[in-house]
């Protein structure tokens, strides 16, 4: 025994490269111990395509026999004692678990958070200066944040959590029961559970059945496995144990190794026929589980278009926080003579200028569109910042089975032999359907039959009386029907429906008429539909059975074409994207033709220029096809490699893209985009790898899920927009009148009290209805861009500020005097207020909408009837707040007085050139921004 594992191992390191399946990562022994049965470790080392970097491409599968000399077993299978060995040796055959985080650990992570960070900085420097009122309340800012934030993804984990549905319970194994004297008893199928499969086990397949591992065929009876989890294609693929030459399979198609006749793999079911097989890999080795550990990881390599924007504006605002106290004590040393004690004063100008709400706002603008995905349209966000990174979406990529298509065809046209319409062509492709159902024992008809049959009269076929079927044979690519003809006695009529080419050969025609038949069929093709050939022939009736040596000398009948059943609201949904401003682009491995042609149907143009296929993608280099992908919008024959590279691409040249996809080997493209989508019918481990879980394979809730996104990104930059800019305005204010008057223009306790108020006033941007303008086109968190804003906003409320001096100046004759200084401070804080009020009001929608009017392109205003929206109401308390609180009986305990009348006469005139100013400077502020077409931030 052990002379024979040798010579299996020595054979297994002279073959070179295979392709048995995903890699067997450890050797196994021959029963008696040690490491002679090598051979299996030739298998781990040379792996498959596309599983190990660095290994070449195998040329061909092995065939059974190396297959099982370098498995160390045999047809009969495995002993019990060796399936215990290697059981032991290699670990039970089961998925590896994905571990979630944990409450606790989530609310650790949320620290980390640069928007954190700032209000941590900010409380530190409060306790410095002993002003432990700002440090605490900063202290419970930071912990309402981190506990909303955790709570949310938190939330979002347990709505993932579930059992693995891909993977089965049980198989049927052949083993052997050893004997006391060594010898082995003959093979006896058995259940066993799927995890105490080892490599080399023999299993065996039927209907329904799912595969339990990954598995080379020994023997295969008209088999077809559904492997829609892996490859994300609903037609059942076609296999058989045949040892193939080099070449001859799929290695270069759209599914790869998938499509190698040969091998099947976990995470597939058996949807006909039945196979016996030999386990090639067993647990984290397997294909399936290969691509769970690339799917499954701490999260994506870098950070999401969300996190590199928040962190860039963080870092922004901490350098303004830092620089502004050291600012101040300087300038106030050098011209007023002043010390540490304007201290207090500093810190509380650095508090102003940072939004101390902005991480509360955000998790609550984030958590509320996500709970409200969540409710209405079953759409789950996993984690909160990529709400922010959906509504960035501008490429949207996905594939087209089951997304813009149905998973099943419809029967088209039946053509005559001349090209023309002929139902009779259809009707005997009905037949041999419905006969083949019926007499071959299938569990379930054939997609493309049941397209038939969908469009075939019932009573019709239930005319004839069936006698004998051939089911379909992946190598005949031909089924067959056996019927009597009603008023023909003792005569039987053979009905062959398959490939066409595989039909014609079997057709009783002239090679001119072949080739002629063969256009035909081609010209449908190109036209990205599927054709099937039916042929008939009579035969005198017998009793014998009949074989495919029958299926000879047949009278041509015609084609029948099918092509895929548009998905019921793709076009619709299409619409929709194309309004928010989405560019949809079709990855599939499909046919170029019939990926084309299903954009037609659905109103998406495609040029030539617009298709590209894997073969002119291997030839270009990654400038060259980011110059191409910008107007491609169908990339066909892709494989995984392919799908990832695009995605790349795009996003490399500056796109936010969004991946759909539901099988695993959509996975490297799902973690190469900005935003992974998947269905919840996906392939468990490509759920877990997603970003966004759809209730259903539909392109409307893509669509939902941006316009949510943009929605809660629309209120996050208004907030951003209206509380830096005013804060801006108010610190240069603040600078500059600390150089020019003899006292502070504002105490530390007010400066606070007035921040605190416009901040809280603001949460509700959080609960408001952004304008309908936001929604149409894509959002992007530019840095830049907000800094620019912000510092013309802010300039404009530092010019109202400085007028506002003039007119205090002018209603006191002059400040020198106690009394005068607290005017002074009464006056500022109420302007301030005022402006703020503007600020949100204009700076987010205009007055009109606001206040609870509404006007479409083109129409007058008119009201909503809904009343004024949150935010006007949360302007009008604060505006309530600036009036009320200096002449009430709380204004002393602050240092407010009441304001001489005069004031406010001039305050409405500075307000009204304000607002007057902030509606010109917003006008001109949008009209560049449609000129460039950019994002509303």
């Amino acid at each position: 025994m052990a002379e024979t594992t040798e010579a299996a191992g020595r054979d297994a390191e002279m073959s070179g490269p295979v392709a048995v399946s995903a890699p067997v990562a450890v050797g196994v022994p021959a029963p008696g111990g040690g490491q002679e049965g090598a051979g299996i470790a030739a298998v781990a080392d040379t792996g498959v395509a596309g599983t190990r970097p660095g290994h070449a491409v195998p040329t061909a599968v092995p065939t059974v026999l190396e297959v099982l000399r370098r498995l160390d077993s045999g047809p009969r299978g495995l002993t019990e004692a060796q399936a215990e060995e290697r059981l032991a040796r290699l670990g039970e055959n089961t998925v590896p678990a994905r571990r979630e985080a944990s409450w606790p650990r989530l609310f650790v992570r949320s620290l980390r958070d640069p928007f954190t960070a700032v209000l941590g900085c900010l409380g530190l420097v409060s306790a410095a200066v002993f002003a432990w009122g700002t440090a605490l309340v900063i202290l419970f800012l930071v912990v309402v944040s981190c506990v909303l934030r955790a709570s949310g993804e938190h939330r979002a984990d347990r709505s993932m959590a579930g059992l693995r549905e891909l993977v089965a319970t049980t198989a049927t194994v052949l083993r052997r029961t050893d004997y006391a004297d060594g010898a082995a008893a003959a093979p006896t199928a058995r259940e066993v559970p799927v995890s105490e499969l080892v490599p080399g086990d023999v299993v065996r397949l039927g209907p329904g059945d799912m595969v339990p591992a990954d598995v080379r065929l020994l023997r295969a009876s008209g088999l077809a496995v559904h492997q829609a989890a892996l490859t994300g294609e609903s037609a059942p693929a076609g296999k058989n144990a045949d040892d193939v030459p080099p070449g001859s399979a799929g290695l270069g198609s759209g599914s790869g190794l998938f499509e190698e006749p040969q091998l099947c793999f976990q995470g597939s079911s058996v949807a006909s026929g039945s196979a016996t097989a030999i386990v090639t890999a067993t647990g984290a080795h397997t294909r399936f589980a290969t691509a769970h550990g690339s799917g499954t990881g701490t999260g994506r390599p870098e950070a999401s278009a969300f996190d590199r924007s928040v962190q860039g504006i963080s870092w922004i605002l901490i350098r303004f926080m830092l620089i502004t106290p050291p600012l101040v004590l300087m300038a106030n040393a050098a011209l007023r003579g002043r010390g540490l004690e304007t201290l207090p004063f500093a810190v509380a100008v650095a508090v102003g200028l940072t939004p101390e709400m902005l991480p509360v706002l955000v998790t609550t603008c984030l958590a509320r569109g996500a709970s409200l995905l969540a409710r209405a349209h079953g759409v789950i966000v996993k984690r909160l910042p990529v709400l922010h990174d959906v509504g960035a979406v501008d490429v949207l990529c996905l594939d087209k089975t089951g997304t813009l298509t149905q998973d099943r065809p419809v029967a088209g046209r039946a053509l005559g032999p001349d090209g023309q319409d002929d139902p009779e062509v259809l009707h005997w492709a009905a037949v041999n359907a419905w006969w083949t159902l019926q007499l071959a024992d299938l569990p379930e008809p054939d997609a493309l039959d049941e397209a038939i049959l969908d469009a075939a009269d019932e009573d019709e076929l239930m005319a004839y009386d069936g006698t004998a079927a051939i089911p379909f044979d992946p190598v005949r690519r031909l089924a067959t029907a056996v019927v009597r003809t009603p008023g023909r006695l003792g005569v039987h009529t053979l009905v062959v429906k398959g490939d066409v080419e595989a039909v014609i050969e079997r057709c009783a025609l002239a090679e001119d008429e072949r080739i002629r038949l063969r256009g035909l069929a081609a010209r449908q093709a190109e036209g990205g539909l599927r054709v099937l050939a039916v042929a008939t022939a009579e035969r005198p009736a017998r009793a014998r059975a009949y074989t495919p040596a029958d299926e000879r000398g047949l009278t041509f009948r015609g084609l029948v074409t099918l092509r895929d059943a548009l998905a019921p609201t793709a076009a619709d949904a299409l619409d929709v994207l194309t309004d928010q401003g989405v560019t949809v682009k079709i990855l599939t491995g499909d046919h170029p033709g019939t990926a084309a042609r299903a954009c037609r149907d659905l109103g998406i143009p495609v040029a030539e220029d617009a298709l590209l296929t894997a073969d002119r993608i291997d030839g270009l280099t990654d400038a060259e096809l980011a110059a191409l992908a910008r107007r491609t919008t169908v990339f066909a024959r892709c494989t995984p490699e392919h799908k990832a590279r695009i995605t790349t691409v795009l996003r490399t040249a500056g796109h936010t893209v969004g991946f759909l996809g539901d099988g695993v080997n959509d996975l490297p493209a799902l973690r190469a985009a900005d935003v992974g989508i998947a269905p919840r019918d996906a392939a468990d481990v490509v759920r877990e790898g997603a970003d966004v879980v759809l209730a259903e394979k539909d392109l409307t809730s893509i669509a939902h899920a941006i316009g949510a996104g943009r929605h809660a990104s629309g209120n996050i930059a208004t907030y951003l927009r209206a509380t830096l800019s005013s804060n801006l305005g108010n610190v240069i204010a603040m600078l500059c009148a600390g150089l020019l008057l003899p006292f502070l223009p504002m105490l530390p306790a007010q400066v606070l009290l007035q921040n605190l108020c416009f901040d809280a006033a603001q949460l509700a941007f959080a609960y408001d209805r952004p304008d309908p303008s936001v929604l149409r086109r894509p959002t992007a968190l530019r840095p830049r861009d907000l800094l620019r804003f912000i510092t013309g906003f802010g300039m404009l409320n530092a010019v109202a500020d400085l007028a506002t001096f003039g007119a205090l100046a002018l209603a006191l004759h002059g400040p020198g005097t106690g009394d005068d200084e607290a005017v002074f401070h009464s006056g500022w804080f109420t302007e301030n207020l005022l402006t703020q009020a503007l600020v949100m009001l204009l700076l987010r929608i205009g007055l009109p909408r606001a206040l609870g009017f509404a006007r479409a392109e083109g129409a007058p205003i008119t009201a909503e009837g809904r009343g004024p929206g949150p935010v006007a109401w949360a302007a009008g308390a604060l505006a309530a707040i600036g009036l009320l609180l200096p002449p009430s009986p709380l204004g002393p305990l602050l240092g407010l007085t009441p304001l001489p009348a005069a004031y406010y006469l001039m305050l409405t005139a500075v307000l009204a050139l304000y607002a007057v100013g902030l509606l010109a400077a917003r006008t001109h502020y949008e009209r560049r921004r449609a000129e460039r077409g950019a994002a509303a931030w």
